[in-house]
């Protein structure tokens, strides 16, 4: 058997091997990649690019030292070039690192494919990424766990307090990338607004083996503070040696901003009890964040008195007002607790609607129209408001759709007054 397979290989053309070859290579499981003898890079196969990141255009033509980093074991990378100089294969692994910074844990087998004379012309790496299986190996699957909680910012340090991992989460709450903070200490983190007692009870709770959990007060890497739910935990081995510490980290800054905000100024408008407009703007930005952070549908209404002027001077600013608190007390009373109803000023409201799509929206909108339309009001008769109402797009911003809004309000305004009109109901 052995023999025909033989007679078979020889019948086989040079472009017949290259293309089985090739084909074997871009369908293989491991990385696979081959370099020229300077070591400049010829083929990456689809497994290796999805390893790295980079694509197969990114790759070619460069060293593979670019995948390299700090954490990546200046002395295997001299025994590899010990093992090429003297023209034997080499096997070995290190840490390399992801476009996207991540480093992963790499092993790997480098040979060398010789010309005529026998020189190397060259050179055939396998690869494959043992990140997981290290991690379970030596650190209690530490990768794992931060890949389950991504949503949150984690890094992951040495006893010494070495970061050693850092997820994409991280990244987004300080605006650091993996890459920057691996070998560095937390302490680049640091606010300045803790004192040593602080510092001392967090060191105090470690060393003893026991999670630390604190409002910590970070700075983002443009300078900025970053008012951070932290939870450090000890990760011993089998013996109880502490080897590791997890840092989870949730950023509540826009949670403590809201709250001090709202602390520093009187939010409800003094003749409707209803939120006045500096309030009303940060429940707006809030929501309008969770809507697209949740990717949630979120509407708001915009409702105009109708001829409110001809109302104060006919019948004097205190028979106005009383029209205005009686707008305000519909509103309230036939809006959800979660909605949020706001004086914008002077005739004008506002009501925020929450996990509330566009059709839901109009018949909240019509349904307050006709409540008002029904009230009578003594020497005035029957009052009626124009509503617009929008939902909320991906790009939306507070300025954006308060502009939206107030443009389709005044559409109903010219359609005759006493209408409700949405985003599907104007032409843009």
């Amino acid at each position: 058997m052995n023999q025909e397979f033989s007679q078979s290989l020889d019948a086989l053309t040079a472009e017949d091997l290259h293309l089985a070859f090739r084909a074997a290579a871009d369908l293989a499981f491991n990385s696979v990649l081959l370099t020229d003898a300077d070591h400049k890079i010829l083929y990456a196969n689809p497994a290796f690019c999805n390893m790295t990141g980079y694509s197969s255009r990114e790759l070619v033509g460069n060293n593979p030292k670019m995948l390299q980093g700090p954490l990546t074991e200046p002395t295997v990378i001299h025994e590899l070039r010990d093992a090429l100089k003297s023209h034997q294969p080499f096997t070995g692994s290190t840490v390399n690192y992801h476009k996207n910074g991540r480093p992963y844990l790499v092993e790997w087998t480098i040979s060398a494919v010789n010309d005529e004379s026998g020189e190397p012309h060259f050179y055939v790496s396998v690869q494959k990424d043992v990140t997981q299986l290290h991690a379970a190996e030596s650190t209690g699957n530490l990768f794992a766990k931060a890949i389950d909680a991504a949503y949150d910012g984690i890094f992951i340090t040495n006893e010494e307090g070495i970061i050693e991992f850092a997820n994409q989460g991280f990244e987004i709450i300080t605006g650091y990338t993996p890459i920057e903070v691996i070998g560095r200490s937390p302490a680049l983190l640091k606010s300045g607004r803790h004192d040593r007692t602080f510092y001392r009870g967090l060191w105090r709770h470690l060393n003893e083996g026991l999670p630390f959990r604190a409002m910590v007060i970070n700075r983002h890497k443009d300078g900025h503070e970053i008012h951070c739910q932290q939870t450090i935990t000890p990760v011993k081995n089998a013996k109880g040696r502490i080897t590791h510490f997890i840092s989870i980290i949730k950023d509540l800054t826009d949670r403590v901003f809201a709250e001090l905000k709202l602390r520093e100024q009187a939010s409800h408008d003094s003749l409707t009890g209803l939120l006045n407009r500096r309030a009303g703007e940060i429940d707006l930005e809030v929501s309008l964040i969770q809507a697209q952070e949740e990717s949630s549908p979120f509407c708001m209404l915009m409702l105009d008195i109708d001829d409110f002027k001809t109302i104060n001077d006919t019948h004097g600013h205190s028979r106005g007002d009383e029209v205005i608190k009686a707008v305000a007390d519909t509103l309230m009373d036939r809006t959800r607790k979660t909605d949020k109803c706001i004086r914008w000023g002077g005739e004008e409201f506002i009501v925020l609607l929450p996990f509330c799509g566009v059709d839901k929206a109009v018949e909240i909108a019509d349904n307050l129209r006709q409540a008002l339309s029904d009230v009578p009001f003594r020497d005035i008769g029957h009052v009626t408001v124009s509503v617009g109402v929008t939902e909320s797009r991906a790009d939306d911003t507070p300025a954006g759709m308060l502009d939206r809004v107030d443009r389709i309000m005044y559409h109903a305004k010219r359609a005759g007054k006493n209408q409700v009109v949405s985003d599907q109901g104007v032409d843009h």
